[in-house]
């Protein structure tokens, strides 16, 4: 294993697959160090591998990234973020816990995954999830095509998808309210022509 590592690059955001290794990059403000962790697979209870971040050399400003040469796509990975915990801060920093990469574009779930672990104290390497090193150049997007709409022209509607069927009066099976499913399969119509309606009523050009 390549156990060399240079400074890296603030800029782009997530893990950035190049040939000769990948650039690490997140966003972390008021924490006081950062931690990049290597897994061999998603199901470990410890990193193979743990990158402790320079604040000198490995951040500008709020900004923290590492390269790391030999790296390949499907490494799974994670972040240690230690800071302040001062909840009528805003602050919970938490140098225990594994972290997702939040601009990652995989990701690896144990099958022991636990969302409460995360919520106790102690590590919970073994139940949480985990990102995965993804190389976006080899999705395969089936034809579609980006629609070439200026941010101009783009309004985009953010729905809680949670929210919009949850309630028994959406009319959805119960055991898709609240879900994914409940929003893109089989539903009432009026849900279908609310959506629209309200949509097309915002000038919506795309929904996420």
């Amino acid at each position: 294993m390549n156990t060399v590592v240079s400074p890296g690059k603030s800029f782009p955001l997530g893990a950035t697959v190049y040939p000769s290794g990948v650039n690490f990059s997140v966003f972390a403000k008021g924490n006081t160090a950062v931690e990049l962790l290597l897994f061999d697979r998603v199901d470990d209870s410890y990193p193979s591998r743990t990158i402790p971040l320079d604040p000198v050399t490995n951040r500008s400003r709020h900004y923290w990234h590492v390269f790391l040469p030999g790296i390949e796509v499907g490494q799974i990975y994670g972040y240690r973020v230690d800071g302040s915990f001062a909840p009528e801060r805003g602050l919970r920093f938490d140098p225990q816990k594994v972290l997702l990469d939040p601009y990652g574009r995989a990701i690896a779930r144990p099958a022991n995954y636990s969302r409460v672990a995360a919520s106790r104290p102690g590590d919970n390497c073994a139940t949480a999830l985990k990102s995965v090193v993804a190389d976006v150049s080899r999705y395969d997007w089936e034809g579609d095509e980006p629609l070439r709409r200026p941010f101009s022209r783009t309004v985009i509607y953010e729905m809680r998808v949670a929210g919009f069927t949850k309630h028994p009066s959406s009319g959805v099976d119960p055991v898709k309210r609240g879900t994914y499913a409940g929003i893109g399969g089989q539903r009432p119509n009026w849900i279908t022509l609310l959506s629209t309606s309200c949509w097309r009523g915002l000038g919506s050009s795309a929904t996420a």
